[in-house]
């Protein structure tokens, strides 16, 4: 049995439809303003979309098809929302906390203790049951609150950010530990952290401008990306254009020869991808072996890692601190960009 959601909502240019396979965990990745916060509240019932219909192994959550009027009430859907802020009942033991879903759903005060005290366990948080919210950290207070949502025993699971409030120390343990209890549990994950997706799901969408503008496992989209925000999550140059008989030309008119495994036909749309490191900088046109060289200005420079990244608009490269020393690089100045065409992928758009 599935989940299958298909919802718009007008005024936020919002149009989606996607599945979710049991036992499987999506990453949606996405710009600010994509639309990833609307498709959990529109899942959990907290925004009502214009048309659509959702369903949970056959039941359903809405149906606002032309001429039906179905809405189920958020806390009979059988989905549970981790957000960004624990969002704990302040006046609430952390056990309390956690036994409030099963509490909710009938179970008497004795079975909800057992299934609160279980599921803190499982959290490494079951020294924490007397505390309170505000005796918690960060870290603490979140871990309660998976605890908390999984108490419920929901359906799906819906995760709006979960590390993004959380310091360095906190996220990577919170993020281990998701990767236990997530498995073989339906949950969909917003995130803008491209370790989330490679960690935690099976399968990523991309949302952009409210739509779905490219998905599939995590490894293949973010590898081969089709969209400029993938390719920026993955670290890599994206060159949108036309295929011709060596590569890509852009919009802008730049051609790009390059490598392909992939039937390309001169013509069809297509994208070259290649990554910083294997981007070389210099003042004047490079000529010898094939190259693709253009000329670009300077927009910024900053550290990454042991290089300094050297960005262009859209592109960017990765050099060494003395290697953009003996250039004199600064901002606003006219380069030259260079890739090899072996480091260049082309692929179908």
């Amino acid at each position: 049995m599935t989940v299958r959601i298909e919802a718009a909502v007008a005024d936020r240019g919002f149009d989606v439809s996607l599945s979710l396979a049991p036992a499987e965990t999506i990453a949606v990745l996405g710009p600010n303003g994509a639309g990833k916060s609307t498709l959990l509240s529109v899942i959990a019932g907290l925004l009502r979309p214009d048309t659509g219909r959702g369903e949970v192994d056959g039941r359903v959550l809405f149906d606002l098809s032309p001429g039906v009027n179905t809405w189920t009430a958020p806390h009979r859907r059988g989905t549970a929302l981790l957000a960004q802020e624990p969002l704990l009942f302040p006046h609430l033991s952390a056990l309390e906390n956690v036994a409030f879903g099963p509490r909710s759903a009938g179970a008497a005060k004795a079975a909800a203790r057992e299934t609160a005290l279980r599921w803190l366990a499982e959290v490494d948080a079951e020294s924490l049951a007397s505390r309170r919210p505000g005796q918690l950290s960060g870290g603490q207070a979140q871990r309660v609150a998976v605890a908390r949502a999984l108490a419920a025993n929901p359906d799906v699971l819906l995760l709006d950010e979960p590390m993004a409030a959380l310091d360095i120390h906190a996220a990577p343990l919170l993020r281990r530990l998701l990767k236990r209890v997530l498995a073989g549990r339906r949950a969909i994950i917003v995130t803008h952290d491209v370790l989330d997706a490679y960690m935690l799901a099976d399968r990523v969408i991309v949302l952009e401008d409210g739509k779905i503008t490219e998905e599939g496992p995590v490894r293949d989209v973010l590898q081969r990306p089709r969209s400029r925000f993938a390719a920026g999550l993955a670290g890599m140059n994206l060159v949108a254009g036309t295929v011709t008989a060596t590569g890509i030309r852009s919009a802008e008119g730049l051609e790009f020869a390059g490598q392909h495994d992939d039937p390309l036909l001169p013509g069809q749309a297509g994208v070259a991808a290649f990554p910083p490191s294997a981007v070389s900088v210099f003042l004047s046109e490079a000529h010898g072996s094939p190259r693709n060289s253009f000329r670009v200005t300077i927009t910024d420079l900053e550290p990454h890692g042991d290089q300094i990244r050297v960005r262009a608009g859209e592109m960017s490269a990765d050099i060494t601190p003395a290697a953009s020393a003996d250039l004199g690089l600064a901002p606003g100045m006219g380069a030259y960009f260079v890739v090899k065409a072996a480091a260049v992928s082309i692929y179908p758009a």
